[in-house]
């Protein structure tokens, strides 16, 4: 079996990024996402070995079928990053109920189901790691964005509970929560708001901070120093006010 690194939701964004930064540290990459144009141009941008698979990974089984491919291709996943995801703005009454549970689907149960397909033979080498994105939104709640939100404190929840029961087994566990990154993600959720453009920062040293909090399997990773302020910033703010704080930003 040959060991590989597997990104989900690389098509654009931080999936992309990860994807070559991975490849530059001589990692064999394997590429996950929708459109198959562009896993082609990534692939052809960072040289070396790649695998591409072109998946709708909220597709029912799709998940399953992509590990049974790796299988047969010999493919071993010694890191796993989880971050294909998808979010969508607006009330939470006024918002397809098809789309909104195809988010769910994709944000959690996907990437749970990728982690637990991916456990066993880690376990059995007893090395490996899983870098779980999630968000800043993840610390609170998040009006007119409420699932979305909902989904990424899952993650975080999820990924930190993951990280303590593998303690001593080899395998590093990392949750990554970002906040408005410069990519594809925000106008196609539905982010409008011009004020958002003050907090929006490049995807590079996301991805860095990401990779290196994986290596020093670090719990929780929150990129940039106002990032953080506003991660914990429920300590010492009222929720009630952030509530009302998170709502402005997604009028």
């Amino acid at each position: 079996m040959r060991s590989v690194t597997l990104v989900t939701g690389t098509s654009s964004g931080l999936g992309a990024e990860f994807a070559r930064a991975c490849a530059r540290r001589g990692d064999e990459v394997v590429l996950v996402a929708r459109r198959r144009d562009r896993l082609e141009a990534l692939a052809a941008e960072i040289g070396g070995k790649a695998h591409l698979f072109t998946a709708d990974l909220a597709a029912p089984g799709a998940a399953g079928r992509l590990m049974a491919e790796l299988a047969a291709r010999s493919l071993a996943v010694e890191t796993l990053i989880n971050n294909a995801g998808v979010g969508l703005t607006g009330r939470f009454a006024d918002l397809p109920i098809d789309q909104q549970r195809a988010m769910i689907d994709l944000n959690i149960g996907v990437l749970v189901e990728l982690t637990h397909a991916v456990l066993p033979q880690m376990r059995e080498r007893r090395q490996g790691a899983i870098l779980n994105v999630a968000s800043t939104g993840a610390f609170q709640a998040g009006p007119r964005i409420a699932v979305y939100f909902a989904t990424k404190s899952f993650v975080l929840s999820f990924t930190e509970a993951l990280h303590h029961e593998l303690k001593g087994s080899g395998i590093r566990v990392t949750a990554l929560c970002p906040g408005p990154t410069a990519t594809e993600f925000g106008p196609l959720a539905g982010f409008r708001n011009p004020r958002l453009r003050h907090f929006i920062g490049p995807p590079g040293p996301v991805v860095r901070a990401g990779l290196a909090g994986l290596d020093r399997n670090r719990a929780i990773v929150i990129p940039g120093l106002a990032n953080k302020i506003s991660a914990q910033s429920n300590r010492f703010i009222p929720r009630a006010v952030m509530r009302r704080i998170a709502a402005s930003l997604k009028l």
